[in-house]
């Protein structure tokens, strides 16, 4: 495996960080209310996620999926019903006030974060259709296992890296106060927008 090759995997798969979906709907409105730390502990939760993810599709789950493809749908239901879950909380919770603790809270639920983020990101199969993808027009068949373990761990560091300055962003004083004032309305967008991306995973 060339290093040109390696580079395009670490950008294409970056790219895909990016772009918006549930992790970043989650990221965004729980750094927004618990604070930084807490979305630290999501963003490792996702990361771990998508290392899993690649994990699988180098072992050839995407094949698998092709050749049962009820599984494949079987996972996007059971995932779709997770996030609608994630929606449903957080479009109930849109009344409540907003405590001054909410920021010690989220400090002291690193774990709960972490557990949230880990599931989050697994309830979506796509990354597999996607990593196996990439993976079988750029990483050969007799690809040596440290090739295979550099393209893991930057996986790991692109999408926890990227989840990291979400939260960062998220977290600042001036953007929590904005959410804070606005918490009802931004809550149920957060909602809706979570809702739709799980009809979305599930019918696609």
């Amino acid at each position: 495996m060339s290093l040109t090759a390696f580079w395009t995997i670490v950008l294409i798969h970056l790219a895909a960080a990016i772009s918006p979906g549930p992790s970043f709907v989650v990221s965004a409105r729980s750094s927004a209310t618990f604070g930084f730390r807490y979305g630290v502990a999501l963003a490792f939760g996702f990361g771990l996620g998508a290392l899993i993810w690649a994990i699988v599709a180098l072992a050839g789950i995407s094949l698998i999926f092709e050749l049962v493809p009820e599984l494949y749908r079987l996972i996007k239901l059971a995932g779709a019903a997770f996030l609608i879950y994630l929606a449903f909380r957080i479009w109930r919770s849109a009344g409540s006030e907003p405590t001054t603790t909410d920021e010690a809270q989220g400090a002291q639920k690193g774990s709960a974060a972490f557990r949230l983020g880990l599931w989050t990101f697994i309830s979506n199969p796509k990354p597999a259709v996607f990593f196996g993808a990439v993976f079988a027009g750029l990483v050969p068949v007799d690809t040596p296992l440290p090739w295979l373990v550099a393209i893991i761990v930057a996986v790991f560091i692109n999408e926890t890296g990227w989840y990291i300055v979400v939260a960062r962003a998220f977290s600042l004083p001036h953007t929590r106060r904005v959410y804070l004032r606005m918490k009802t309305k931004l809550d149920r967008a957060f909602g809706v927008l979570l809702a739709l991306l799980g009809v979305r995973i599930a019918l696609t």
